[in-house]
């Protein structure tokens, strides 16, 4: 056995005493959904007025959950959602067959997002809604109730809801939420605004939902605006970005 001279001794604690030990490397916190890079500068703006976060905490989303985005719009919503319910779960952004070709540049954008964002589908729905594989822990759709009612294509006859939200329900697992946000119309006014206003009288809606089978379990505030008449159009710059909006939270029972 070769034995361990003196200096040997001391060449071993020299470099034991110049070797740092690994530092383990502490996880940062998941950066807000809203934080994003991805999200377009427009979206970004339109933060404060819109309380996404807000939204959703009220509607019970989280990481995990499968949610559709009916109407999606240019993904404003779908964005958000996809940061929220993170790689476990799912979002489907699911457009209606007569609303593709006058999105057709909205639904680009989110097209784009879903290339980068695996937890992200875009549907075209070949009816007024065809449900993902497997039931959905919520249905969203915000701004866009009232435009059920009008006309998007060929249309016989006035606009019946019913079909649309039974396949609603039936998409959504028991105990799940379907969730409404809309521009307000004056009470009693009905549908006479659907299309004038882009605005509609939440309790169509609620009348709507609960017709299906949903319950109705409240609602929000947050997006509230009671110095908005509710006579303007929501796209005249009066009110735009400031109309008084209803938040209805409806749940399928278990």
């Amino acid at each position: 056995m070769k034995t361990l001279t003196a200096a040997m001794i001391a060449g071993l604690s020299l470099m034991s005493a110049s070797v740092s030990l690994p530092v383990m490397a502490v996880a940062a916190a998941p950066a807000s959904p809203l934080a994003d890079p991805g999200r377009p500068a427009e979206d970004v703006a339109r933060d404060a007025a819109r309380k996404p976060m807000e939204l959703a905490a009220f509607a019970g989303m989280k990481a995990g959950d499968r949610v559709v985005d009916l109407i999606p719009g240019g993904g404003y919503f779908t964005f958000v959602f996809s940061g929220i319910v993170g790689p476990t779960g799912h979002v489907y952004a699911t457009v209606p067959a007569p609303a593709k070709d006058y999105m057709a540049k909205k639904t680009a954008v989110i097209d784009g997002w879903a290339a980068t964002h695996p937890n992200t589908t875009v549907v075209y729905s070949a009816g007024g809604f065809t449900p993902p594989d497997g039931p959905v822990d919520l249905v969203w759709t915000a701004q866009n109730y009232h435009d059920l009612y009008n006309p998007m294509g060929p249309s016989a006859g006035p606009p019946n809801l019913l079909p649309i939200n039974k396949a609603i329900f039936a998409a959504l697992k028991p105990g799940g939420v379907y969730l409404i946000v809309d521009h307000s119309a004056p009470a009693g006014s009905g549908t006479a605004d659907t299309k004038t206003l882009h605005r509609i009288d939440e309790a169509v809606v609620r009348k709507d939902v609960e017709a299906a089978g949903f319950v109705f379990e409240g609602s929000s505030d947050v997006l509230r605006n009671p110095a908005d008449p509710r006579t303007a159009l929501v796209f005249d710059p009066s009110i735009r970005g400031k109309t008084d909006q209803f938040v209805l939270k409806f749940r399928k029972p278990k």
